[in-house]
């Protein structure tokens, strides 16, 4: 990135950073509801993030993690008696009805959720109607294929979150990555209720400057970038769709004074930069919150679990001891864990909008709920065409 890039990036979103790393880690006690979106990507070569690696590799990637996660985590449970999930945003351009098997299998045995995640625009602008086909048949092939997303209650439409690909939300990367000015109305008419790309890689052109917030767009959702302005989610309010749930941005002052030039964490956990206690800290200092609502805090991070060269940092010794510090001393921390997915994170939401109090696991499936939880009758009323349904 040239220098007049990092600076336009500089101006958007370190006053916002530096005064959130500025703020102190609340002493609690505070309800902490946190949220791990995994772009998962089981094509992934990280030596060419253009290129996808055989479909042999794919399964075995795919076959391996979900046979060893479930090992690493079991051990340590949240407040509600919980495992720390992923929410899988699977690729809609990349589905394989095998590979979404194997996910699901292990999702419905209570390891995660899946939902959708889209590269496109690549290397020529998507169109609207194109980007609609992709995310309604994928969406559909998701609901009825693999019992997986989630019914709204009363409804009869397959509701899901989304990840944008290359965090070009609403072709909010100055026209590379998407094309689609009207994105995220099309998410709204397809049934997504929640996003949760932002915020995006260090230094990208895709972030927009509201940060560290949940919210919804300010701004006519058939415009480029509606996310970049928002009305903060507030008790006693009913927002519209989809949420923004946004991820930390905070200045990492430790670090920027170490490397003499400013250091931000967004949440992502990579090979470099694995989970830690400390970034947790700075995570919490993000304060993203219900205005008005309880002493809920929510932290959602991202990672690429099937990226090779990220795994000590997902599941190897660094993950671990991040998951014992982070669940043993919970008590010391007057915190209270709530480990949750996209769907249970954004029912959540929803419940400190109406007010409510008290235990926030308890509203886990406030609103929106698993289709693989309900009756296979309800499961088969789904408004998706009769030619993909079993």
């Amino acid at each position: 990135m040239g220098l007049a890039k990092q600076i336009a990036y500089a101006r958007k979103v370190m006053p916002s950073a530096t005064w959130r790393a500025l703020k102190s880690t609340p002493s609690g006690p505070v309800h902490i509801i946190l949220t791990l979106a995994d772009h998962f990507e089981p094509a992934i070569d990280p030596a060419d993030g253009q290129k996808r690696v055989s479909r042999s590799e794919q399964e075995r990637r795919v076959e391996w993690w979900t046979r060893e996660y479930p090992k690493v985590v079991d051990a340590w449970r949240d407040h509600d008696g919980r495992p720390l999930i992923h929410t899988y945003f699977y690729p809609a351009e990349q589905y394989d009805e095998g590979l979404l098997d194997l996910l699901a299998d292990h999702c419905h045995a209570g390891w995660g959720e899946v939902e959708v995640h889209l590269h496109h625009g690549i290397p020529h602008p998507d169109s609207a109607e194109n980007t609609r086909r992709v995310l309604t048949e994928f969406r559909d092939h998701l609901a009825v294929r693999h019992r997986c997303l989630a019914l709204e209650e009363g409804g009869a439409r397959p509701a899901y979150a989304f990840v944008h690909g290359n965090f070009a939300l609403a072709n909010s990367a100055a026209g590379r990555f998407c094309g689609v000015d009207s994105e995220m109305q099309i998410l709204a008419e397809t049934g997504c209720y929640a996003d949760l790309t932002m915020p995006g890689g260090i230094w990208h052109p895709a972030q927009v400057p509201k940060t560290n917030s949940v919210y919804t767009c300010a701004l006519p959702l058939d415009r480029r970038a509606p996310h970049r302005q928002g009305d903060d989610l507030v008790a006693g309010t009913v927002p519209s769709f989809p949420l923004i749930i946004q991820g930390p941005l905070v200045t990492d002052f430790r670090r920027t004074w170490r490397s003499a030039r400013p250091v931000l964490d967004n949440g992502a956990i990579t090979g470099p930069n694995p989970p830690t206690m400390h970034r947790f800290s700075l995570w919490k200092q993000a304060q993203v919150r219900v205005a008005g609502g309880p002493d809920w805090l929510f932290i959602k991070l991202f990672c690429h679990s099937m990226n090779p060269a990220q795994k000590d940092s997902v599941i190897g010794d660094s993950f671990r001891d991040f998951l014992a510090a982070l669940v043993g001393g919970a008590t010391d921390r007057k915190e209270t864990l709530h480990f949750a997915s996209a769907r249970e994170m954004a029912n959540i939401l929803l419940a400190a909008c109406d007010g409510r109090e008290g235990n926030p696991g308890d509203y886990r499936d406030y609103r929106f709920k698993k289709i693989a939880d309900m009756p296979p009758a309800l499961q088969k009323s789904s408004s998706v065409p009769v030619s993909l349904r079993g």
